[in-house]
């Protein structure tokens, strides 16, 4: 597949990635093309427009982890809301999309919504990106003030946190503290590649009886 990215015509074959200059518009454009299609992925930020058409390892580790994260929220019993993909935007600042994103504490705002208002209303609690291409920066959450942002890159989970106007890394989730996140990922995952996912998941129901 030959990769074409015009106003008219959006093609990108699996594992490209691609970056470029634009302005707002362009983004905009780009995205009125794509329509309700999941691909290419697309991102803007500060006259960079990156677009990028994920391989079917980046599917399966995203759904593996999302699921995990699941789990855990209900064997804590949490109530949330989770998208994939879901498409942010501030005006002329930036336009991202998550792989997954759950709203927890703030379970309400995304209860029976079609749209939500990035100025106004608040950001999900927790979001994931699985990058691949090196797609990812997690500069680019600052402006949507997310409390935590996990990274998955390289076979390493990345757990960010929001302190003082910038990301930090953590050792553990806000939401599952005393929970060793990254042994947890990493074992499922690779349960997952020997097995299936669905047997790592049933595995770890096992481990969190209830959930």
């Amino acid at each position: 597949m030959i990769t074409v990215v015009t106003p008219q015509k959006l093609t990108l074959s699996a594992g490209t990635f691609v970056k470029t200059l634009g302005q707002w518009k362009d983004y905009e454009i780009l995205i009125k093309q794509r329509g309700e299609k999941a691909n290419p992925r697309i991102k803007y930020r500060d006259g960079e427009i990156l677009l990028m058409s994920p391989l079917p390892k980046h599917g399966l580790e995203a759904n593996l982890i999302a699921d995990i994260i699941k789990v855990l929220l209900d064997y804590f019993g949490k109530k949330y809301e989770a998208f994939t993909p879901m498409t942010m935007s501030l005006p002329e600042i930036s336009g991202i999309e998550p792989d997954y994103s759950f709203y927890i504490h703030n379970w309400q705002v995304a209860v029976g919504k079609d749209r939500i208002d990035w100025d106004n209303e608040p950001s999900p609690d927790l979001v994931l990106e699985i990058d691949v291409t090196s797609y990812t920066d997690i500069n680019d959450y600052l402006p949507y003030k997310i409390p935590e942002v996990w990274i998955y890159k390289k076979n390493q989970l990345l757990i960010y946190h929001l302190e003082i106007g910038n990301y930090v890394i953590a050792n553990n989730s806000l939401y599952f503290p005393d929970i060793e996140m990254t042994k947890i990922v990493t074992e499922s995952l690779e349960l997952a590649q020997k097995d299936t996912s669905s047997v790592a998941i049933n595995f770890l129901r096992k481990c969190f009886p209830g959930a």
